[in-house]
C-alpha cells in the first residue's frame, strides 16, 4: 500500500482523505494534540483495522472526534450538565468527555465498555476532515503501539508508511500531549489522564473532581483501562529510560558518573553543557507548555543518537506538567530513582 501524504491546507486533499473515511479506510490526521489515525467511529471493521495498522490491544478503547458539539446527543445516551459545561468551557480544545455510550457505537470503539469518549478538537483541518467526511472519527495517536505519539506528519509516515491510506500533514502540533480524558459516568467525575486541560481547570468548571490513580501509578492488577494511556507501558523509545528525581546538580552528578557507551540524557534546555554524555532536551525546567510539545519528539531523537539507557529529568507534576510526568513514567515504564 502507498501511503498518500496530502496537505491540510489544500481543499481538494480534504475531500480526498474524506473520501477514504467513508469508504473505511485509515488517515493519519492532524489534532491540537497529537496526530490521530482516523477512521470511521460508526464502523466496527474500519475501526478494527486503526488496532490492526498499529498493533494495538483489542481492549484498549478509542475516542471519537466530532467537529460540532451537536454531534454527540447521537453517539451517548444523555449529554449531562456536567457535560455541557465543560463543553462550554473548553471545546473546542483538548480535552476528552466519557459518558454511557449509545447504541450507534461499536464495540471496537468502546473495547466492550458501556461508555465511550468523545472530543471536539481545536485543529481547523481535523474539525474541516469531519465535516467533509460527515461521519464522526475513531483516532488514538497515529503510531506503531507503545512508540512516543506522533507531533508531526514525519512521524507517522515513519511509523505507519505503507500501513494506511493516507496522512494529512496540517504542521506541527501546538499542545504535544494527548488530551485530557475526565469521565462523568461516575460520580464525583474522575481524571482518568492529564493533558493540556489541567486538574485545577477541570475544578474550576465542575468542583469535585478526582484523578484516578493509575495517572501516577500502573493500573491496578485485573482493572479494564476506562480510557486510552492508563494500560500499557507507553510512548517508549528504543532506550531503557530511568527518571532521575531530585536537583539539578544531583542529575548531573549521577549522569556523569554512570556514563557509558550508548547512555544519553533527557533534560531540560541548558542544562547539556554541564552534562558528559550525549543529550537531548525536552523544553525549560519551568516552561511546562514548552515540555509538553516537545516531550515526543525528542523521545524520538533518542532513537536517533541510538540510545541505550537514558537517564530523564523528572518533570514538576502540576498543571500541564502533571501531563509530561504522566508520560514520561509510563515511557520509562515506572522506573523512578529518587536523589537527594
Amino acid at each position: 500500500m502507498q501511503t498518500l501524504r496530502l496537505n491540510a491546507n489544500n481543499r481538494e486533499d480534504i475531500l480526498t482523505a474524506a473520501q477514504i473515511l467513508r469508504d473505511g479506510g485509515l488517515v493519519g490526521i492532524p489534532t491540537e494534540t497529537v496526530y490521530g489515525l482516523a477512521a470511521n467511529a460508526l464502523d466496527g471493521k474500519a475501526v478494527a483495522g486503526i488496532f490492526a495498522a498499529k498493533g494495538r490491544p483489542m481492549d484498549n478503547p478509542l475516542i471519537v472526534h466530532i467537529s460540532d458539539f451537536a454531534q454527540i446527543g447521537r453517539l451517548v445516551r444523555k449529554v449531562t450538565p456536567e457535560a455541557e459545561k465543560l463543553a462550554k468551557a473548553y471545546w473546542p480544545g483538548p480535552m476528552t468527555i466519557i459518558l454511557p455510550k449509545s447504541d450507534k457505537i461499536p464495540d471496537e470503539v468502546s473495547a466492550g465498555l458501556d461508555t465511550v469518549a468523545i472530543r471536539f478538537p481545536s485543529h481547523p483541518a481535523a474539525r474541516a476532515l469531519i465535516d467533509a467526511a460527515g461521519i464522526p472519527l475513531a483516532a488514538p495517536s497515529a503510531n506503531l503501539s507503545g512508540h512516543p505519539s506522533p507531533t508531526a506528519a514525519e512521524h507517522v509516515l515513519n511509523d505507519l508508511d505503507g500501513r494506511i491510506e493516507a496522512v494529512v500533514d496540517g504542521g506541527p502540533c501546538g499542545v504535544g500531549v494527548e488530551s485530557t480524558v475526565v469521565t462523568l459516568a461516575c460520580d464525583p467525575p474522575r481524571l482518568l489522564r492529564p493533558g493540556g486541560i489541567t486538574l485545577e481547570q477541570l475544578r474550576s468548571v465542575l468542583g469535585t473532581v478526582e484523578m484516578d490513580s493509575a495517572v501516577l501509578h500502573p493500573l491496578k492488577e485485573g482493572v479494564r483501562a476506562s480510557s486510552p494511556g492508563m494500560k500499557y507501558k507507553h510512548y517508549s523509545p528504543k532506550a531503557n529510560v530511568i527518571i532521575i528525581d531530585g536537583s539539578f546538580d544531583a542529575y548531573r552528578n549521577y549522569v556523569n558518573s554512570h556514563g557509558g557507551d550508548g547512555t544519553a540524557a533527557l533534560c531540560y534546555s541548558g542544562e547539556d553543557a554541564e552534562l558528559t554524555v550525549p543529550t537531548v532536551c525536552y523544553g525549560g525546567e519551568d516552561d511546562y507548555g514548552e515540555q509538553a510539545r516537545e516531550l515526543f519528539d525528542a523521545l524520538r531523537r533518542l532513537d536517533e543518537i541510538h540510545a541505550k539507557t537514558v537517564y530523564a529529568r523528572c518533570p514538576e507534576p502540576k498543571g500541564v506538567g502533571l501531563a509530561v510526568y504522566n508520560r514520561l513514567i509510563r515511557a520509562a515504564g515506572f522506573e523512578v530513582l529518587h536523589l537527594d
